[in-house]
């Protein structure tokens, strides 16, 4: 697209609809077809969370989307606006005020809404379940019959086809009206004919079933009516109980958030909600207790237990400026932590929205069923009329007729295509966001089994971004430990990075004394009086300015250090050279093992630094990367022509990394991970986030998304060979109704089964 073009797109903004009705894909698919008929209004339904995410255009207003929706014979209703742990705005079921479960997994109101909750299926499925038992011993045992029978068995089917049956119905008369039909249109025609088959075969014979043990009760269908509703019942309430459980993860994601806050107001400490906190508010955080919102530490030392939220098992120390997120757990010093993010703005609640989004896309591939549902309905109940007639026409029989023709429609019900796709995808983000790891789309999906090569950006996601004293070499009249000691006491007045990595080497010795006549060159070194004795330390240059100048010998040495991979300084003391100090990145625990888990992914793990050869070729060969696997002295800008490069040779990218100069190169690649210890822009331009900073967790992240893939299309591929099977041996009336019903009720439950799996995935 031409930049024109781009300037000229309208402008556009995304709404969240709760869509009451809906029952299989064929509704899925209606709503998105009638929504996407308006200019410019793209949609995306979700079936298992009865939830839309609607893009729409400058110029189309909110009612006009919701009026359409409700034109096609559903209910819709915008969702509330996101709050911190707002459940409706991430399709969590939210109380209503009667302080039940709302009616759908998405947080609607209605009646119908996929046949209910389990709570609301359950009175309807036991009253089937009592009266069918006895409906079906009467009719296929003679020695259980008695006079009149069919009579006494058509009036216990009554309530079983008509109450327990009436979510089926009316979804298929509300269809009706707006002449469509889904998957409820083919149950309720089947249970009605049936029923309605055998009561006026009843009324026309009433002598067929007068006394006990005659012949004629194979003609009566009642307790194929009865029975077939009793299964697709239990299948819905099966169904419903394991969408619910589908969704546990994001629900215990979203309730990890602390109730109540202690925030200092005038010196005093004053409880309140933890929704009412404001940005600039310092709370207190006891040992214990969870950290209210996100923040920085302004005073105490502690460690937080962030597995939560992250999925690293062990605890984090943090200081003085440290940041600390919300919902994660204080395990023992004293905080005071002063708010910066509060309400939808907090991590919490931004990861509980990338999942809903996550889970309101499709796949690909799940287009495939979309486009089969829109005609399938159709095409079947033509099918179950032409079974009737070849029946009719070939055999003479209307019995065998009807059988097969009622079969064939109950057979073919679609309701494991409409849950393929989404209740895994419900379950296996769910999931990842219980391990840390955020998945933007269903696109991701695809794209991660495609990458077959890994982009790692060395600073802060292979290592930990953080020098460390790695050697002290004493070049003079003082030891190793002499001239750390002085070097580091020095350091200590300077905000440096490197200065800070020496003073911190130099505590776990003989300790750090008092520095005076402290004197700094930016980039340069510092200078300051320490026992009496002037200690100059930092680059060649600064001990030049200081009158100091190594030898020929010493400057080997210093090359040798820095060939090594290691950032060295001098330090000089009363103006002679006594040491060199070299200091180095240190790697992540666990580098090296998730370099080996890339491999075994069939990933080429890549190597991408700004630093020198010699350090890259180090941190390469400390993980496991091949030295031609190296990419040194990049600059920021040219992250991205790195991944340019890649692609251009034909490979499949991925990227990972976690600060601002990554986020053009994430954008770039054809999967961009995002470490969660990173800034917000590269996780926004990202395609999988992981909340920790452990690079196994990128390629847990990359395992996860592999496995709901391959967990959706297992869906799909036995949802169509159902019914690719299940219609023909139908229409060959080798099916009978009852079973087709406990067929088709279980080919549902076997989807989100399925789909559960899921929740066990292990890194």
């Amino acid at each position: 697209m031409s930049t024109d073009e781009l300037l000229h797109q309208p402008l556009t903004r995304v709404i969240e609809l709760n869509i009451e009705g809906m029952t299989c894909a064929s509704c899925v698919g209606r709503v998105e077809r009638k929504l996407g008929k308006l200019e410019g209004v793209h949609a995306a339904v979700n079936l298992p969370l009865e939830s839309a995410e609607v893009t729409v255009p400058v110029g189309v207003t909110d009612q006009q989307i919701i009026d359409t929706v409700n034109a096609t014979g559903y209910k819709a209703r915008l969702k509330t606006t996101p709050r911190a742990l707002d459940h409706s705005a991430v399709g969590v079921p939210e109380p209503d005020s009667h302080g039940h479960d709302a009616a759908t997994v998405g947080g609607g109101h209605g009646q119908i809404n996929h046949g209910g909750t389990a709570a609301q299926l359950r009175p309807r499925l036991i009253l089937a379940a009592i009266f069918s038992v006895p409906i079906f011993l009467i009719s296929m045992f003679p020695l259980l019959q008695f006079p009149n029978w069919g009579w006494v068995v058509g009036l216990l089917a009554l309530p079983v086809v008509t109450w327990s049956a009436w979510p089926f119905h009316r979804a298929a008369a509300v269809n009706a009206r707006h002449l469509a039909s889904t998957m409820d249109t083919l149950v309720s025609l089947g249970v009605i004919a049936a029923y309605l088959f055998s009561a006026v075969t009843l009324v026309s014979d009433p002598v067929m079933t007068a006394h006990p043990g005659m012949g004629g009760h194979a003609d009566l269908y009642f307790e194929v009516a009865a029975v077939v509703t009793t299964f697709l019942l239990l299948g819905r309430y099966l169904e419903a109980n394991a969408k619910a459980k589908a969704g546990d993860a994001l629900k215990a994601l979203l309730s990890l958030g602390a109730k109540d806050a202690t925030v200092l107001r005038d010196g005093v400490e004053v409880r309140i909600p933890a929704d009412q906190l404001v940005a600039g508010d310092v709370f207190v955080v006891r040992p214990g207790e969870k950290v209210a919102t996100d923040g920085y530490v302004v005073e105490g030392r502690s460690a937080i237990d962030a597995s939560l939220i992250t999925g690293e098992s062990l605890p984090v120390d943090v200081a003085v400026d440290d940041t600390v997120t919300g919902a994660t757990l204080n395990t023992s010093g004293r905080l005071l932590v002063r708010a910066t993010r509060v309400g939808s703005e907090t991590t919490l609640a931004q990861m509980g929205r990338l999942v809903s989004q996550a889970q309101s896309g499709k796949a690909p591939i799940a287009r495939l069923a979309d486009r089969i549902s829109a005609v399938f309905v159709p095409i079947v109940l033509g099918l179950a009329v032409l079974t009737f007639i070849l029946w009719l026409v070939f055999a003479g029989d209307v019995q065998d007729a009807f059988t097969a023709a009622v079969a064939v429609l109950v057979i073919a019900c679609p309701c494991a295509l409409g849950l393929a796709t989404p209740v895994g995808l419900l379950t296996g983000t769910g999931r990842g966001a219980q391990l840390g790891i955020l998945i933007k789309g269903p696109q991701v999906l695809e794209d991660t089994r495609t990458v077959d090569t890994i982009l790692l950006d060395k600073t802060g996601t292979v290592t930990n971004g953080k020098l460390a004293v790695a050697r002290t070499l004493a070049l003079g009249t003082l030891d190793e430990t002499e001239v750390l000691h002085l070097a580091g006491s020095v350091e200590a007045a300077s905000e440096h990075p490197i200065a800070y990595a020496i003073a911190a080497a130099a505590t776990s010795g003989p300790g750090i004394y008092p520095v005076t006549g402290f004197d700094s060159a930016p980039g340069g070194g510092v200078r300051g009086t320490v026992e009496g004795h002037t200690v100059v330390a930092g680059r060649a240059g600064w001990l030049v300015e200081n009158g100091i100048q190594p030898t020929d010998t010493e400057q080997e040495t210093l090359r040798r250090q820095q060939h090594s991979g290691a950032t060295a300084i001098w330090v000089a003391v009363d103006g002679s050279v006594e040491g060199i100090i070299s200091l180095e990145d240190t790697i992540k625990d666990g580098s090296a093992q998730a370099i080996v888990r890339f491999k075994s992914l069939g990933l080429r793990p890549i190597l991408l630094t700004g630093d020198n050869a010699a350090v890259a070729a180090q941190v390469a060969a400390a993980v496991g990367i091949a030295p031609e696997d190296v990419f040194a002295d990049v600059l920021p800008q040219g992250k991205v022509d790195a991944v340019k490069r890649l692609q251009g040779q034909g490979a499949t990218v991925a990227m990972a990394g976690d600060g601002v100069n990554d986020a053009a190169a994430l954008a770039q690649a054809d999967l961009g991970v995002a470490m969660g210890s990173g800034t917000d822009v590269a996780i926004e331009a990202a395609d999988l986030t992981v909340m920790g900073n452990d690079l196994g967790q990128v390629a847990t992240a990359i395992e996860l998304s592999r496995k709901t893939l391959a967990t959706i299309k297992t869906n799909l591929f036995w949802a169509f060979f159902y019914n690719a099977i299940g219609i023909p041996v139908a229409a060959l009336g080798l099916l009978n109704p009852m079973i087709a019903g406990a067929a088709m009720a279980a080919s549902s439950v076997l989807v989100v089964a399925n789909s559960l799996r899921l929740r066990r995935f292990a890194r």
